[in-house]
């Protein structure tokens, strides 16, 4: 007989803000506000700030007054201190199941087929309580028959105070109502061009695509959108990926701080961007084939003359080496820089990635390839046993006046010995 499907999508709820909170208690019930590189626009709110009508991606700027009005709280973009929240959270998923799929860095799928002799709401309100204690972040748990439904049933665990963060759907007989609830653009699968075409017809909730023509579907939507719908009755068409598909290519880039017109800050740039790209090689265990170097000026200005350009260099035998990286980089910089510009991003996408085992050699390659993997291992040990940057190459610069602003941003709590939360204890004199 065949085993029943059943998955539960973990959502973190407003994760950034949730990873903020977790550090200062203050902040809860008061609204609060993650902000883009450079401090420019809404990338994460509080259930405060989506009460107030604040768009996500909204520029800060245009909403100044709603900050002071609402005493709004404000934070820089953490990428160190979500991410490693975010490992912790999966890592206690997995505690919950053998087959976990990790969705984005705040979801997860989880297999719990084989589990129907538990109370799957109560399953999910364990869940959802440990991972809290554990980690202190707020989560929704959705459970349902397919992945589809469980997105389903997960939006609607967030919205409804009687669901209280957990629902499941697996042989509900409120299925139908949920689907009603849903509107048609909130379905998983369903992009926004899809959804107006749907909504054109008379299709405006879940309930009625799942009740769709599948001639009409397939026609307008593809085989992708029929799996959709397929999903949405009940069908499994996505199973777990638990092993990610390899990736294909890396890129690292930023919007700097201010506008850069020279091509020293341009390279220092450039030269840091490599250098964090060769990193991740390294974790993932794997080397580039070719390296692409972009530069652009801001294209939406009508005051300064706009530029974009790019150059891809093949390299003659796959590298993760920061050195090398940044040597073709910089060779790169030179063949597309212009002076008179004022350059407001750059970037280095690395493609062609090979598994770091697998490298075809070169039999004229004149790098001692065996000692550059020794010294990049001494390298990654010394900056992973100090502090990010403890060794580092001169031409990513030491300064970089150019680097993106952060000026609200918190402390690396998780993974900085400087940054350690500190307690105050007052001792009163008995």
């Amino acid at each position: 007989m065949l085993l029943k499907k059943t998955y539960a999508l973990i959502d973190c709820n407003n994760f950034y803000v949730s990873c903020e909170r977790v550090f200062d208690p203050r902040l809860e019930n008061r609204p609060v506000i993650v902000m883009s590189n450079n401090d420019g626009c809404v990338v994460a709110r509080s259930d405060e700030v989506k009460a107030l009508g604040v768009a996500m991606g909204v520029p800060v700027f245009k909403i100044r007054d709603l900050i002071e009005r609402h005493r709004m709280v404000l934070y820089s973009s953490n990428y160190t201190l979500y991410g490693d929240m975010s490992r912790r959270v999966m890592k206690t998923l997995a505690g919950f199941t053998p087959d976990l799929e990790i969705y984005s860095i705040d979801e997860a799928f989880l297999d719990l087929s084989g589990f129907g002799y538990k109370n799957l709401t109560d399953y999910g309100r364990v869940i959802r309580r440990t991972v809290k204690r554990w980690t202190g972040i707020p989560v929704s748990v959705g459970i349902a028959p397919t992945k589809t439904l469980a997105k389903i049933a997960n939006h609607l665990a967030k919205k409804s105070p009687k669901a209280d963060g957990v629902l499941d759907l697996t042989d509900s007989p409120y299925l139908d109502h949920a689907l009603a609830a849903v509107g048609v653009k909130n379905v998983w699968g369903v992009g926004p061009a899809h959804a107006r075409r749907l909504r054109k017809i008379g299709i405006e909730n879940a309930l009625q695509l799942r009740d769709a023509d599948d001639r009409w579907v397939q026609k307008h939507m593809s085989v992708v959108g029929l799996r959709t719908v397929y999903e949405l009755r009940g069908r499994p068409c996505y199973d777990l990926e638990t092993a990610p598909a390899p990736q294909k290519g890396l890129a690292c880039s930023k919007s700097f701080g201010r506008p850069v017109e020279s091509l020293a800050d341009l390279a220092e740039a450039v030269a840091l961007y490599a250098t964090r790209a060769a990193e991740r090689l390294r974790r993932q265990k794997l080397a580039a084939g070719a390296l692409c170097v972009f530069v652009m000026t801001n294209l939406f200005s009508k005051k300064d003359r706009r530029y974009f350009n790019s150059h891809t260099t093949e390299l003659p035998v796959a590298t993760s080496d920061t050195a090398e990286l940044i040597s073709y980089a910089l060779a790169a910089l030179e063949k597309i820089y212009r002076p008179g510009h004022k350059f407001k991003k750059a970037g280095v996408i690395c493609d062609q990635l090979t598994c770091r085992n697998k490298i075809q050699l070169n039999l004229f390659d004149p790098v001692d390839r065996p000692r550059s993997r020794r010294l990049m291992q001494t390298l990654d040990a010394v900056n992973a046993l100090y502090a990010p940057d403890t060794l580092r190459y001169a031409a990513a610069g030491l300064d970089r006046p150019w680097k993106t602003r952060f000026e609200k941003r918190s402390c690396r709590y998780t993974t900085n010995w400087n940054e350690l939360p500190r307690a105050k204890i007052s001792l009163q004199p008995s």
